[in-house]
């Protein structure tokens, strides 16, 4: 299925969860946040919200610094 990422169109898995797609990005066990379709998907609720075609996906990672 596809589902605009950060912007760009992205083929993924169908059914693919967030948590599922953090995994395919290889982001696993970064600090991000997720936001689809404009709401934020608190980390407790990967597992459990599925994405849909043509979900828009912002994924944003915490970088320190100083």
């Amino acid at each position: 299925m596809e589902i605009t990422l950060n912007g760009e169109t992205r083929t993924v898995p169908d059914g693919l969860t967030a948590a599922g797609l953090i995994d395919h990005l290889e982001m696993t066990g970064q600090r991000l946040a997720m936001e689809v379709n404009g709401e934020i998907v608190p980390r407790s609720q990967h597992d459990a919200h599925t994405l849909n075609p043509s979900d828009r996906v912002e994924i944003v990672r915490a970088i320190g610094g100083g």
